[in-house]
C-alpha cells in the first residue's frame, strides 16, 4: 500500500490512454468502431484496406455524408458525438456508435488521421489525430476527397509498447478483423463491402438482399440446410417485435460454437439471455455436445433495450426480459418442429407468461438443397397397388412376429389402405409430371429391413424407419404425458423377468410415478417381476427391457429429478425402446403410415439424437451419379 499517497488529477493523455484499453482491445476493435461510424453515417459503400493484420494500417473509406471541417478535432475529443444530446436520446439509442469515445480512444494509442468532406461541401478537410489527442491546438487542412470519410489508423499501440506485446499473430489478428467486417455485413445487406489485406482483396460482399448476404457470408450449404425464421408481435406502445433470420437444421449442427449471429436492432451481441432461449430452442434436437448454427435478427424498441451495458456493446439488457426469451424461444422452437404438412401456416408464438400474443405469426418455407424440396400438398391417390389389383411390394414371408400387432406401431395404417378407394387401383406413383400429395412421397421398397425407399415427386426418398418412428413415439409420449393422458395396454401374457433386490425395492418405491408412466409392474416372487401393463404407444417394445431401463433412471435421478430436468431424456429412452427395430420388415402400407405420422409430426427431421431421419435424392443428382446426359 503506497504510503502518504495524495489525490491527483491524471494526465488527459494518460486518461485516454486508460479509456482506450475499454475499447482497444486489438485491430478488430478498432475496425468495429470504424465500421459503425461509418454505418451511422449513411454509407453505401465502405471499403477497408489492412496491413499486417491491421496492426500496421487500417484505413476505412465510406460514401457517408461526412463531417464538417470545423468539426473534425472536435470527433477526435472525448465523449464528443453527434448521435445523442440529451438524456431522452441515450434511453433510445438507435444508431451503433453513439459513446463519443472510439475516434478518442484509437488516437490514444495510435497514429490517427482524419479526411472528410460533407455532403454539400465544396472540398474536403484532413487533421492528423495526434495533435487533437495530446490536447494541443489542431486545425485542418485541405485535402482531396470526392465525398465521404476516411479514417486512417496507423502503428497500433506504437506509444505503449507493454500493449503490443499481447497482440497475436499476423494472420490470426487478419482473421479477427475479417470476421468482424462478416458480423457487421450480415446485418446491413444494402451496403457493399470490400476487405482487402497486403494489397490483396480477401472479401467483396456487393449490395445483396438478406438472404443474399447470408449466402455470400454463411455459404449457400448453410441456407440449404437451415429454415427461414420470421415471427412477429406487438409489444409495448404498439411498436413491433420482430424475429428473422435463419436457423440450421439440428443435424448440421458444429462442433464449436463459431456460427452463431445473434443481432439485436442491427447490433452484433453476445447475449446470454437470447443465447439461452435458442439453445432452449434446440434442446431435445442436438445430438450431444454439438452446437447450433444459426443468424437470427431481434427488431425491438429501442427505449426497451440499454445497450450502453459495456464499453464494446457486445452486450444488452431487456426491459422484459421474460418476454424477449419466450417470444425467442418459440419463434426459433416452433420454426424447427413444425410438421412437414403445416410448412407455410401460421402459428401463434406466445410471449411473456405463457400468454399469446396479438398477432400470430407466420412461419418461413423451409428451404433446402433444392429451393423445391418440399412439394404442396394436395388430394391425389395413395398408390398401393398396381393396375391389375396386384400390392406394388409385398414383404417376404416371416418379416412380422408371429402374434405382433402390426397396427400398434402405426395407426395410421388402415386408414391409408382405406384413402380414396375409388382410386385404390391406380399405377401412377408421384413424378415430376404429376401433384405430390405427400412431402415424403410413398414407399417402393425397404433396404435390409432398415431403410425405407420411396418416391416422391423429386426422386428417391431414404428414410431412418427406426429412427423415424423413435422421433414420432417420442413426441406422442411428451403430448400424452403432459396431458395426464398416457394410454395404458394390458399384456395378455405378463412379461416375466428375474429381478435383484434393488430393482424389486425400485418397483414398491415409484409405484405411483410408474403408473402415471402407463406401466404396472408387480412381484411375480421373491426375485422376480412381471410386467402386465405398458403404455399403449410401446405395447410392440419388449416390456421387460423397458422396465429395466425405467427403472434404472428412477433409481439414478429419482423421481423428482427425473420428471422435471431429465424428463425428456427420459422419454427418449422409453421411445427408442417402444420404436421399431432395425431388420424388421413392414408391409407397403406400414410404411406409408410411417411416412405420414413423419409429415404430421413436430421435428420429425431428426430423431431424438440430432440425427436425420430421411434424405433426399433428386432426379438430378441421381442423373450426376450416373452421368446421364453427358
Amino acid at each position: 500500500m503506497l504510503e502518504n499517497a495524495t489525490i491527483r488529477l491524471l494526465p488527459d493523455l494518460l486518461i485516454s490512454q486508460i479509456a482506450a484499453g475499454e475499447v482497444v482491445e486489438r485491430p478488430a476493435s478498432v475496425l468495429k468502431e470504424l465500421l459503425e461510424n461509418a454505418i451511422d453515417a449513411g454509407s453505401t459503400v465502405i471499403q477497408i484496406q489492412l496491413e499486417e493484420g491491421g496492426v500496421k494500417l487500417i484505413r476505412v473509406s465510406d460514401d457517408g455524408h461526412g463531417i464538417a471541417g470545423d468539426e473534425l478535432a472536435l470527433a477526435l475529443t472525448r465523449h464528443a458525438t453527434s448521435k445523442i444530446a440529451t438524456l431522452t436520446d441515450l434511453e433510445r439509442v438507435a444508431t451503433l456508435g453513439f459513446r463519443g469515445e472510439a475516434l478518442a480512444s484509437i488516437a490514444a494509442v495510435a497514429r490517427v488521421t482524419l479526411t472528410s468532406r460533407q455532403l454539400g461541401s465544396s472540398h474536403a478537410w484532413r487533421l492528423a489525430g495526434e495533435a487533437a489527442a495530446s490536447g494541443s491546438a489542431a486545425s485542418p487542412e485541405p485535402a482531396a476527397l470526392a465525398g465521404g470519410t476516411v479514417v486512417e489508423m496507423r502503428d497500433l499501440y506504437y506509444n505503449t509498447p507493454a500493449r503490443r506485446k499481447f497482440l497475436k499473430s499476423e494472420a490470426t489478428e487478419f482473421a479477427h478483423c475479417s470476421e468482424i467486417v462478416k458480423r457487421i455485413a450480415l446485418a446491413h445487406p444494402s451496403i457493399a463491402f470490400t476487405l482487402a489485406h497486403n494489397g490483396r482483396v480477401g472479401l467483396h460482399l456487393p449490395k445483396n438482399d438478406a438472404r443474399g448476404r447470408a449466402g455470400a457470408i454463411l455459404g449457400e450449404d448453410f441456407l440449404a440446410e437451415s429454415r427461414a425464421v420470421q415471427a412477429e408481435v406487438t409489444g409495448e406502445n404498439g411498436f413491433l417485435l420482430r424475429l428473422s433470420g435463419h436457423c440450421a437444421l439440428p443435424a448440421h449442427s458444429r462442433a464449436r460454437n463459431d456460427a452463431q449471429y445473434c443481432y439485436v436492432n442491427g447490433r452484433f451481441v453476445r447475449d446470454k439471455l437470447l443465447g439461452h432461449a435458442l439453445r432452449e430452442a434446440y434442446q431435445d434436437m442436438l445430438h450431444g455436445s454439438r452446437y447450433p448454427a444459426y443468424c437470427v435478427f431481434l427488431e425491438i424498441d429501442p427505449s426497451t433495450v440499454d445497450v450502453n451495458v459495456h464499453p464494446a456493446k457486445t452486450e444488452v439488457r431487456f426491459r422484459d426480459g421474460r418476454a424477449v426469451h419466450q417470444f425467442v424461444f418459440h419463434a426459433v422452437q416452433r420454426t424447427l418442429s413444425s410438421p412437414l404438412s403445416n410448412v407455410g401456416t401460421a402459428v401463434p408464438v406466445p410471449v411473456g407468461n405463457n400468454e399469446a400474443p396479438p398477432t400470430r405469426a407466420p412461419l418461413a418455407t423451409v428451404r433446402a438443397a433444392s429451393d423445391d424440396r418440399w412439394p404442396s400438398r394436395s388430394d391425389g391417390p395413395r398408390p398401393g397397388k398396381s393396375a391389375e389389383g396386384r400390392p406394388l411390394w409385398t414383404p417376404t414371408q416371416g418379416s412380422l412376429r408371429v402374434g405382433e400387432p402390426t397396427a400398434a406401431y402405426f395407426a395410421f395404417a388402415e386408414k391409408a389402405r382405406d384413402d380414396n378407394p375409388g382410386t385404390q387401383n391406380a399405377a401412377v406413383l408421384p413424378t415430376a409430371d404429376t401433384p405430390d400429395s405427400a412431402p415424403l412421397g410413398y414407399a417402393l421398397a425397404q433396404l435390409h429391413g432398415v431403410y425405407i425407399l420411396a418416391q416422391n415427386a423429386h426422386g428417391l426418398v431414404l428414410v431412418d424407419m427406426h429412427a423415424a418412428h423413435e422421433r414420432i413415439l417420442y413426441e406422442r409420449l411428451k403430448s400424452a404425458l403432459d396431458a395426464h393422458r398416457v394410454a395404458t395396454q394390458a399384456l395378455l401374457v405378463p412379461a416375466v423377468f428375474a429381478a435383484n433386490a434393488i430393482e424389486m425395492a425400485a418397483v414398491e418405491e415409484f409405484a405411483s410415478t410408474l403408473a402415471d408412466l402407463g406401466f404396472e409392474v408387480t412381484a411375480a416372487g421373491p426375485t422376480q417381476l412381471a410386467v402386465r401393463a405398458v403404455p399403449a404407444l410401446l405395447q410392440a417394445a419388449d416390456p421387460a427391457a423397458l422396465v429395466r431401463a425405467l427403472l434404472a433412471e428412477l433409481r439414478e435421478h429419482g423421481v423428482s429429478q427425473l420428471l422435471a430436468m431429465r424428463r425428456n431424456e427420459l422419454l427418449a429412452t422409453m421411445a427408442c425402446h417402444g420404436a421399431v427395430r432395425a431388420k424388421r420388415l413392414l408391409s407397403i402400407p406400414e410404411m406409408n403410415a410411417l411416412l405420414r405420422q413423419m409429415e404430421e409430426t413436430e421435428r420429425a427431421d431428426q430423431c431424438n439424437h440430432g440425427r436425420p431421419t430421411w434424405t433426399q435424392l433428386s432426379m438430378s443428382d441421381l442423373d450426376r451419379l450416373f452421368l446421364r446426359g453427358r
